[in-house]
């Protein structure tokens, strides 16, 4: 007797969902080893205190696409870092918390950095593992407290399984929660750009415009954005007009007048992927990023004397440096970064 049609339909699916089942899922098949790029120096990160387990990176990257860290639960740290463009903001000048509230600052991309020696425009925190604290109790972002997060995390179905699972048991601390969020953000290794092929001699070679706008990179550029990281981790004044005045950058630490408006030297790394751009995104291209520097100084006693040494202060390039300039930039951008799966929300 032939089996009616519904019953053989039953068995296919529960053959193909058998099948899937015993295919390796994508988390089994992360690697998670934490691997130095040869053209990479030694991170600062500590790892002798945090060493990445693959249950550990699971945890960091539940926690960090997990609206739970926020008051009202509509914004988590993915909601401001976009893999997309090399986890940072796009879309708004400014970021937006909690109730659509305006942030202060631009949201920075979060690359390499396990060799970062400061986080945030003003270098307000240097220890990665303290870098969430800011966003999660500022009013105008997260606008919750560490107790509360806490709460809800041991109340949760799900995670208490997890922290045992990383931590051998399924205690919550502050620690633990801030370690596996670092376990998975040391993980944002971006060093796959036409770039760093080249520097590693795997077969990439630059074309005779982006050499050239390698030679106009080295000459103009390279002081503050230092290879390989495209920065010096320098905070620098560099002749913005002020739009916020309750913003004083890394004086705001410091306490010191020198540093008024200073900000840390962001990374060219995936530099064409991350518009708006300065500390407030008020620039929304790379020409208008160039046309400051051309002409848009304000010179000042906080002024970066490395702007200085012209007059008018700035970085004059010509039409066609210029476009050499963008052609190398365009080198720098990952595209294996931004599509990374391992790094993906889902």
């Amino acid at each position: 007797m032939k089996a009616p049609l519904y019953i053989l339909f039953a068995l296919l699916i529960g053959s193909m969902i058998q099948s899937c089942t015993e295919t390796q899922s994508p988390e089994q098949s992360y690697d998670v080893n934490f691997t130095v790029p040869s053209n990479f120096p030694q991170p600062n990160y500590d790892f002798s205190k945090n060493p990445v387990t693959k249950e550990g990176f699971m945890l960091g990257k539940k926690l960090f696409y997990d609206g739970i860290l926020s008051k009202d639960g509509s914004i988590s740290c993915g909601t401001c870092h976009i893999q997309s463009s090399a986890f940072s903001q796009h879309g708004h000048d400014l970021s937006h918390g909690i109730q659509d509230r305006l942030t202060m600052r631009n949201a920075p991309g979060i690359q390499n950095v396990a060799w970062k020696r400061f986080f945030q425009w003003d270098g307000g925190v240097f220890n990665l593992d303290m870098f969430p604290v800011n966003p999660i109790t500022a009013q105008n972002e997260m606008d919750e407290t560490f107790e509360n997060v806490l709460n809800k995390l041991r109340k949760h179905p799900q995670y208490p399984g997890m922290f045992k699972s990383a931590f051998g048991t399924e205690e919550i601390t502050s620690e633990r929660f801030l370690k596996a969020l670092s376990q998975f953000q040391v993980m944002f290794i971006s060093a796959q750009s036409k770039y760093d092929k080249v520097k590693r001699n795997e077969g990439a070679s630059f074309t005779a415009v982006e050499q050239a706008g390698y030679e106009v990179f080295k000459q103009h550029c390279a002081t503050c954005h230092a290879e390989p990281f495209f920065s010096d981790e320098s905070f620098r004044n560099t002749g913005l007009s002020v739009k916020n005045q309750n913003d004083k950058g890394r004086a705001l630490i410091t306490l010191n007048d020198k540093d008024v408006y200073s900000y840390i030297v962001p990374s060219l790394r995936n530099v064409m992927l991350t518009p708006p751009y300065m500390h407030d995104g008020r620039f929304e291209t790379i020409d208008k990023v160039l046309d400051h520097y051309a002409q848009g100084m304000i010179d000042s006693p906080y002024l970066d004397p490395v702007f200085k040494q012209r007059n008018p202060a700035g970085i004059s390039l010509s039409a066609e440096e210029r476009t050499l300039l963008k052609s190398f930039l365009n080198t720098l951008s990952d595209t294996d970064f931004i599509r990374n799966r391992m790094l993906s929300e889902f």
